[in-house]
């Protein structure tokens, strides 16, 4: 993955990603574990992490190929994909850190991240991701150097758009801009009754818009390919332009 497998391994992954026995068991397991709150079941060095495990195997390889000065995180929730991303600037090496924005970190949270041997490599603002002032501040903590950039706030369309407006540009030639969550849109129509978004109204729907406006990022399929279950289909965007 990320450039530095066998091409015949890639080969393989394309193969088994196109295999239909293959794409339905995926699609199944995923449909059946997210009644169960599948992503729930996991912490990162002590915190909740609510991601599915692939997901944090792509997430590292990129860091470490990458190596970011700067990661920007908006949504941190518990803040286990915040440390998570902390622990693995601190394994690179360098003195990369992590700007995590969300629009409510309750006290108990930022408590225990303020508390986490990995906050030394953490800068946590509070405020609506889409807001001008806020991003002004995020972009104020952005070192020169490689940057990558993980959505992960709120779901809907417009929202999601937004955040590609604000902080695309923030992201360095040959890093990633992830996109959280554009499963969503290949999720059954009932499968988000308490939430805003579903399908037609989700993080895909955002990246397809975007993706015809810009010619900076592609999708790099290999990521999705051998994955196979990700909560980020077409959610993986390499910046191939200045």
């Amino acid at each position: 993955m990320i450039g530095d497998t066998d091409p015949h391994d890639r080969d393989l992954a394309r193969r088994m990603a196109a295999d239909p026995r293959v794409r339905n068991a995926t699609a199944a397991f995923f449909a059946a574990t997210a009644e169960y709150r599948y992503s729930y079941n996991f912490s990162w060095l002590g915190r909740p992490i609510i991601q599915y495990p692939q997901d944090l195997m792509a997430l590292q390889e990129i860091v470490w190929r990458v190596k970011p000065r700067t990661i920007v995180e908006t949504g941190i929730a518990h803040g286990g994909s915040t440390v998570f991303f902390a622990s693995m600037l601190e394994l690179a090496g360098g003195d990369g850190r992590v700007v995590a924005v969300d629009v409510d970190i309750r006290a108990h949270n930022r408590a225990a991240i303020e508390a986490h041997p990995m906050h030394r490599r953490i800068d946590m603002i509070e405020g609506s991701s889409v807001d001008t002032g806020v991003a002004a501040r995020v972009r104020a903590l952005v070192r020169e150097g490689p940057v990558m950039v993980v959505l992960d706030s709120d779901h809907t369309r417009d929202h999601v758009a937004q955040e590609l407006e604000l902080y695309a540009p923030l992201v360095t030639r040959d890093s990633y801009l992830v996109v959280m969550d554009t499963v969503v849109e290949h999720m059954p129509e009932d499968a988000f009754p308490d939430r805003r978004w579903g399908k037609g109204n989700n993080p895909l729907t955002a990246v397809r818009e975007f993706l015809r406006r810009t010619d900076r990022f592609i999708v790099d399929k290999e990521i999705e390919e051998t994955l196979l279950v990700t909560v980020a289909p077409s959610g993986y965007l390499r910046c191939v332009k200045d």
